[in-house]
C-alpha cells in the first residue's frame, strides 16, 4: 500500500504459523510470521533522496563490477568466493546481454 508503520505503537495482532499458534509461549521465527497495523495510523513511504539513491547505487555498482575485466553485470557477483565474474573464473566470452556496457568506469546510474 506505500505505507510505514508511522504512529503504531505496535501490532495490533500477530499472524503465526500453526506450529507456533498452538504454543504461545514460543517465539515464531518463521517467515510466515507477520504483523497486522492499523492503517488511519500509517504514514506515506519517504522517497529517498538524491545523494541515498547515488550511494545506493555506487554500493550496488561495487557489488556487481567485475575488478579483473571492469565489467558491470546485471547481478550481484561473487567476489568473496571466485573474487571474479563467471566468465573470467572460467575462462570464457561472457554474453553481451548479461552486462552493462560501458567504457569508463560507472559513477551513478539513477533510477529516479
Amino acid at each position: 500500500m506505500g505505507l510505514s508503520p508511522g504512529d503504531n505503537e505496535g501490532p495490533v495482532a500477530i499472524l503465526r504459523c500453526r506450529l507456533c499458534a498452538t504454543r504461545p509461549n514460543w517465539s515464531c521465527r518463521h517467515p510466515t510470521r507477520g504483523f497486522l497495523l492499523r492503517v488511519d495510523l500509517a504514514r506515506p513511504k519517504r522517497t529517498p533522496t538524491l545523494a541515498q539513491e547515488l550511494a545506493l547505487d555506487r554500493a550496488l555498482a561495487a557489488r556487481s563490477t567485475c575488478p579483473t575485466c571492469s565489467r558491470r553485470y546485471d547481478y550481484c557477483l561473487p567476489l568473496r568466493t571466485v573474487g571474479s565474474c563467471d566468465p573470467c573464473a572460467q575462462g570464457y566470452e561472457p554474453t553481451p546481454g548479461t552486462y552493462v556496457l560501458t567504457t569508463t568506469p560507472v559513477t551513478h546510474r539513477l533510477a529516479a
